[in-house]
C-alpha cells in the first residue's frame, strides 16, 4: 500500500539544533543575502575597484578559505559544535568591520576582507552538519540537515529581495546593508554560542557508523567536484546562455532563479523525507541521473532558438533544480552516516573542500564551454555527471547501514 509521509515540525526543529540555533540560522543566513549578492557591486561602486581586480579578490577569498578546512575539521573531532558554528559566523563579522573600514582604492584591505567572509563561509557547512549529526540521529539527520537548508534558503531570498528594494539609495544603501549584516552576524554568533552543545570525542560511534578510521571516499569526492557545478546552473550557465544565445530577455532569468529558490525551499524536506526510503547513495547516484538528464534537456532547449528557447529552458530549469534537491538531501547525510563518529569532523571537513573546489572552479569552466556551443556545454556537463553517478553507485561502503524512520518523521497509511 502507498504511503504519505509526515513530519512533526516541532521534532523536525529539535533534531536540528533546537529553536534557539533554528533562529540562529535564519538570522546569519538574512544577513547574507542583503550582502554576499552585491559585493562586487560594493567593490565596484563603494570602493571604486576595477571589476577583474574585484572579482580576482573575491575568488582569492574564496579559494584561500578553504585552506582552513582541515584545521576546522580537526577542531570539530575534539568535540566542539557549536563554538565552531559561532566562529565561523563571528569570522564573517569581523570581514565586514574589514569592508567598512576599507577606503576607496585599497584593493588589499577589501581582499583582506573577503578572505575573512570566504574563511567563515567555508567553514559554516561542515560546522553546521557536525552539530546535526551530533543532535540528531538516523534518517531524523537527513530531514534535520535539509530543513536547515530550507530555512537558509528562505533567509538568504528574503534578504537578497530587501536588499535589492534598498539598492535604489547609492553607494550610502550598500554600505548600511553592509552594517547590518556585521550585526546580523554578530547576533547569530551569540544565539548559536548559547546553545553550548559539544560532543565527547571518545564517545562510541552513533547508530549510524562503525568504529574505524576516517573513510576515504574518493569516488564520492571526486564526483561531488562534478556535482556541485549543478548550484551555479541557475546563477551563471543559464542567464549566461539565456542572453548571449538564445537573446532572450534577463526577466526570464530572475523567473528561473526565484522558482529554483521557491522550490529548494518547499520541497527539499518533502523530497528528502521521501527518498529517505531507499539507500543514500542509491539516492545520490540518481541525483546524478536527474541531473544529467537535465543538461540534456537543456541541449534540446537551445535548439529551439529565439521564441520557444527561452520557455523550454525554464521548463527544464524545474527538473535541475529537483536534481539539486535530492543531491542536497543526500549528500552531506551520506558522508555523515559514512564516517566514524571520532573523525566526523574531518571526514565533513573534506567532503567541504570538494564542494568549495567545485563551486570555485564551476563559473570558470561555464564560461569557458559556453562560447564553444550548446553541446560542448550541456554535453560536457552531462558526461561528467553521468559518470560521476556511476562512481557514486560503484563505490563500496564499509560498516555503514540503512537506519529506518525515527520519532521526528512517521509514515500513515
Amino acid at each position: 500500500m502507498a504511503t504519505t509521509t509526515k513530519i512533526r515540525p516541532r521534532a523536525l526543529v529539535r533534531a536540528s539544533g533546537g529553536p534557539r540555533y533554528a533562529v540562529a540560522l535564519a538570522v546569519d543566513a538574512l544577513g547574507t543575502g542583503l550582502l554576499r549578492p552585491f559585493l562586487l557591486l560594493y567593490g565596484v561602486t563603494v570602493l571604486r575597484l576595477s571589476a577583474p581586480a574585484t572579482g580576482i579578490a573575491m575568488t582569492v577569498g574564496i579559494v584561500v578559505g578553504l585552506v582552513c578546512m582541515p584545521a576546522v575539521g580537526r577542531w570539530l573531532d575534539r568535540g566542539a559544535r557549536s563554538t565552531v558554528v559561532a566562529a565561523s559566523m563571528l569570522v564573517r563579522a569581523l570581514g565586514v568591520a574589514l569592508l567598512l573600514a576599507t577606503p576607496a582604492g585599497h584593493v588589499w584591505l577589501f581582499a583582506t576582507a573577503a578572505l575573512f567572509l570566504g574563511v567563515g563561509n567555508q567553514a559554516w557547512p561542515a560546522a553546521h552538519a557536525a552539530l546535526v549529526a551530533t543532535v540528531a540521529h538516523g534518517r531524523e539527520r537527513d530531514a534535520a540537515l535539509a530543513g536547515g537548508r530550507a530555512l537558509r534558503n528562505a533567509a538568504l531570498g528574503v534578504g537578497a529581495l530587501l536588499a535589492t528594494a534598498c539598492l535604489a539609495g547609492g553607494t550610502a544603501a550598500l554600505q548600511a546593508l553592509a552594517a547590518v549584516t556585521g550585526l546580523a552576524y554578530l547576533a547569530a554568533a551569540a544565539l548559536a554560542w548559547s546553545v553550548q552543545l559539544r560532543a565527547h570525542p571518545a564517545a562510541a560511534p552513533d547508530e549510524d557508523t562503525a568504529d574505524g578510521p576516517a573513510p576515504r571516499m574518493r569516488a564520492l569526492l571526486a564526483a561531488n567536484v562534478v556535482y556541485v557545478f549543478c548550484l551555479n546552473v541557475p546563477e551563471i550557465a543559464l542567464p549566461l546562455v539565456l542572453v548571449t544565445q538564445l537573446h532572450a530577455s534577463p526577466v526570464w532569468s530572475a523567473a528561473i532563479f526565484v522558482a529554483n529558490t521557491v522550490l529548494v525551499v518547499t520541497l527539499q524536506v518533502p523530497v528528502t523525507v521521501l527518498m529517505s526510503r531507499f539507500p543514500r547513495r542509491t539516492v545520490l547516484a540518481l541525483a546524478g541521473g536527474v541531473l544529467a538528464v537535465s543538461y540534456l534537456g537543456f541541449l534540446a532547449a537551445t535548439s529551439l532558438g529565439h521564441g520557444w528557447g527561452a520557455p523550454a529552458v525554464a521548463a527544464v530549469s524545474v527538473v535541475c533544480t529537483l536534481g539539486e534537491i535530492v543531491y542536497a538531501g543526500s549528500a552531506t547525510a551520506l558522508v555523515t552516516a559514512l564516517a566514524p563518529a571520532h573523525v566526523l569532523g574531518r571526514a565533513l571537513a573534506r567532503f567541504e573542500l570538494s564542494t568549495g573546489f567545485g563551486l570555485a572552479v564551476s563559473p570558470a569552466v561555464i564560461a569557458a564551454l559556453a562560447p564553444l556551443g550548446p553541446a560542448a556545454l550541456w554535453g560536457s556537463l552531462a558526461a561528467a555527471t553521468l559518470l560521476s553517478a556511476s562512481a557514486v553507485a560503484t563505490e563500496k561502503d564499509h560498516g555503514t547501514r540503512v537506519s529506518g524512520c525515527l520519532p521526528g518523521i512517521r509514515s500513515a497509511g
